[in-house]
């Protein structure tokens, strides 16, 4: 056995020193009257919880556990920018270390007895806490909550949780549990170059500028075509491989010119012409709120999801036709790699029977999953709705999509009384879910019985630390590091739906929803506020 290194004998013994300060904090604690113990609450967590958190607040204070995706970790801790569909300012300020509680995901405070085992909050104690915090000026007219305990299954406070609003970016959390449920974690997207040769057919697509349109014949394609078939992966690249570990990284067109090149050339076959095929799609492909440097058009050939600039997410400027600047940056990579492309790109529809040159595929649909939560990706979020459509055999259109995910969530037993998909992005004010669905949605991906969900979990942000809640909370803030939660953001709607330990070690969910609001930093604040304060709350 390796000798035990001084470093580990240190830790060993913060551990230790951790664990019984967590347990005289705790049983002070309870022994203290309520009003003594709303005074002492921050106090009491910090006192618990702070030796334990303070050689491995780095190693949890990402979206990604166990683990999962550490070569993404840093960045997304270290991010300065919390962009995604959303219209959020990049934080300038210095990384901060997490405050007193980050408990792992699944686990129980520090100091605590554990999720199932820590008091369960009532309605009335939640209440007393909450139900001032939702008179705040600064939300609209429309107010709506809930929260439940994880262990119990439960609702243990709501607020005309059962009322349908509009949801912003939190509709996503709806879209990644449908896309979950009808593929599985696992499931990755391809991205295929195949033998055009024959008649190409007509393309499936149109709507997007330079594509075929109207099911235009692409004409006879030559005996050696070959054709780039769009499966729909939103995170498809052109870009130059960043370091680090090979399955960490995106697909990529490069790598797919390389294995086309090789395979041509080991035909005999230096010179084609290329097609490209995005009938995996259908519908129109510009969202409803028209073009937006929020969203690209929805194809299902994108490369870098059409952005015209360096960025990786956040708003930018986009390319019209996604298609066409994927399939043509492709020929140049082919050309790159000795194969002379003959004339432009054509929109084309590949044989049926077309035999596979090379493919490339996405990283795992939980990957993807996690990077649209903790960036609001809204491409991704729109790529998902349809891979779900696919998966179910309906059109992956803006219909067919929605279609999809309310019967994948309707699968589930979820409460959908009045709720609309509109799209998978939260752009369409048409959309309209529950708080109720949402902290419903969240109950699920927590518990131990749907492990196939559990990205839904590990994408969130984390409160002042990344994704979209990057640049908020304070560092003063109770609620940094101690909240994940989805945001929502449109003009006059605010939303934020996710999971705390509250201090007691109970694990909770929750979903505040509020429309008609006039203060966007305002209504922000207050939503941040109710977070917070489920997390500080031993609410009996």
């Amino acid at each position: 056995m390796p000798e035990t290194g001084s470093w580990q004998v240190r830790w060993q013994s913060a551990q230790r020193s951790a664990r019984a300060a967590g347990d005289a904090a705790l049983r002070r604690w309870r022994a203290a009257p309520r009003r003594t113990r709303q005074t002492w609450r921050l106090t009491a967590v910090s006192a618990a919880t702070g030796l334990a958190v303070a050689g491995g607040a780095v190693a949890v204070s990402g979206p990604w556990d166990a683990g999962q995706r550490t070569a993404e970790r840093a960045a997304a801790a270290g991010s300065g920018s919390g962009s995604g569909g959303e219209r959020h300012g990049a934080s300038t300020d210095p990384v901060r270390s997490a405050p007193p509680v980050l408990s792992a995901l699944g686990g129980s405070a520090p100091g605590g007895p554990g999720r199932a085992g820590a008091p369960l909050p009532t309605g009335a104690g939640l209440a007393e806490v909450l139900a001032p915090l939702l008179k705040d000026p600064a939300l609209g007219p429309l107010r709506t909550a809930s929260v439940r305990d994880v262990a119990a299954g439960r609702e243990v406070f709501g607020v005309r949780a059962d009322e349908p609003a509009t949801p912003a970016s939190t509709v996503k959390l709806a879209v990644a549990v449908a896309a979950l449920s009808a593929l599985g974690p696992d499931h990755r997207i391809a991205t295929t170059v195949v033998d055009g040769t024959g008649k190409a057919g007509k393309s499936g697509k149109a709507g997007q500028a330079g594509e075929a349109r109207d099911g235009g014949d692409t004409g006879d394609t030559g005996k050696h075509s070959i054709i780039l078939v769009g499966g729909g992966d939103p995170t498809l690249t052109a870009r130059a491989p960043k370091p680090g570990p090979a399955a960490d990284r995106p697909a990529n067109l490069r790598t797919l010119a390389e294995d086309t090149a090789r395979a041509l050339k080991q035909r005999g076959m230096t010179t084609v012409t290329l097609g490209y095929d995005t009938s995996a799609y259908s519908g129109p492909d510009q969202h409803p709120i028209g073009p937006n440097e929020n969203i690209a058009p929805v194809s299902a050939l994108m490369a870098d999801e059409a952005r015209l600039d360096d960025s990786e997410f956040g708003t930018a400027p986009r390319d019209a036709a996604p298609a066409v600047a994927a399939a043509r940056a492709f020929a140049g990579q082919l050309r790159e790699r000795g194969i002379t492309v003959d004339g432009d790109p054509a929109a084309a529809h590949a044989p049926r029977q077309a035999g596979e040159i090379a493919t490339v595929r996405s990283l795992p649909l939980a990957a993807l999953v996690e990077r649209m939560l903790t960036h609001s990706d809204n491409d991704i979020a729109e790529g998902l709705a349809r891979q779900t459509a696919i998966a179910a055999g309906k059109p992956a259109s803006f219909a067919g999509a929605g279609t999809a995910v309310r019967d994948a969530l309707a699968a589930r037993h979820l409460p959908l009384t009045g709720a609309v998909f509109a799209d998978g992005s939260g752009l369409d004010r048409d959309d309209r879910v529950s708080a109720g669905l949402l902290s419903r949605l969240l109950l699920d991906a927590c518990s131990d019985r749907h492990p196939e969900l559990r990205s839904v979990v590990t994408g969130l942000p984390v409160a002042g630390f990344t994704g979209t809640l990057s640049g908020r909370y304070p560092d003063k803030s109770s609620g940094a590091g101690t909240v994940r939660a989805k945001t929502g953001t449109l003009t006059g709607v605010n939303t934020l739906a996710g999971t705390v330990v509250d201090a007691d070690g109970r694990q909770l969910v929750f979903a505040f929803m509020t429309s008609g609001t006039t203060d966007p930093q305002g209504a922000q604040k207050a939503l941040d506020t109710l977070a917070s304060a489920v997390a500080e709350c031993g609410c009996r």
